[in-house]
């Protein structure tokens, strides 16, 4: 249990450090053809004694690892993802033989930014052998519509991770703290929610379209409204008419924190 928490922690670190990464899903389409192996074929590879080397699959891309036979050889932590195709597993770190799989229908969008973080370190760290028939690769070697649903999904997850993060930049994210004593407090700081910036802001609630539910974030007070930097007619009013900003009760409209007192 011990190594397999350890493990999956490790395969989330490595997914969290390579997401920003750049991708072109219609890179699949160029990969040389290369080998084509049978899922038979591919299970001889596992690395064990007699046996004739040490692959894996990552969404049906197959690659010699080698070089990471302490990881991916027999006894290794990720010995699981030799000689077939895991892909699943990467995104979930379920390492048993039910998640050891390369159905990748239903992951989050997280968990597909996280595939395409590992498919991209395997591109660059092991040699490419050739493609898997089977899900993502028919007989001749082209794409299947499961490759395209997952290029799609990857496509669909940048561009959420994207907008977020120009969310983020608009509306950071507030500090807050609570205690049954004081009750709530929310207050902004220069880099609260871990947006560094020039400008302080003061606490709103953020409403999505669609939702009820709501999130304090920070908000420019001065300037023209995001997104309108060169307008030259605006109220210097930052993003306070935003019309999915509500204020706080009791809480001054211009005040860096608001304290709601415990009832």
């Amino acid at each position: 249990m011990r190594r397999g928490a350890a493990a999956a922690a490790l395969l989330c670190l490595g997914a969290a450090c390579l997401l920003d990464r750049g991708f072109d899903p219609r890179a699949w389409l160029l990969v040389p053809r290369g080998r084509l192996l049978s899922a038979a074929e591919l299970a001889r590879y596992r690395g064990a004694a007699g046996e004739p080397g040490l692959y894996l699959a990552v969404l049906g891309r197959v690659f010699d690892v080698e070089r990471g036979r302490g990881h991916y050889g027999p006894g290794g932590a990720y010995s699981g993802f030799a000689g077939r195709d895991a892909t699943r597993a990467f995104a979930t770190g379920d390492f048993t033989q039910a998640g050891l799989v390369d159905d990748v229908s239903a992951l989050s969008p997280g968990e597909m930014l996280a595939i395409q973080s590992w498919l991209s370190f395997y591109s660059d760290n092991y040699d490419p052998v050739g493609k898997l028939v089977g899900r993502f690769y028919d007989e001749n070697g082209a794409p299947t519509e499961a490759l395209r649903e997952a290029e799609a999904a990857i496509e669909e997850a940048q561009k959420f991770q994207a907008e977020s993060e120009q969310r983020k930049q608009q509306f950071p994210p507030c500090n807050s703290e609570w205690s049954s004593a004081k009750g709530s407090r929310f207050w902004c700081s220069r880099q609260s929610g871990g947006v560094n910036r020039d400008w302080t802001g003061v606490p709103r609630k953020l409403y999505r379209p669609g939702s009820r539910g709501s999130r304090c974030v920070c908000v420019r007070t001065a300037g023209p409204p995001w997104g309108q930097p060169d307008s030259a007619e605006h109220s210097d009013r930052g993003d306070l008419d935003n019309p999915h900003l509500e204020e706080y009760d009791g809480c001054h409209p211009l005040a860096e924190q608001c304290v709601l007192t415990a009832p």
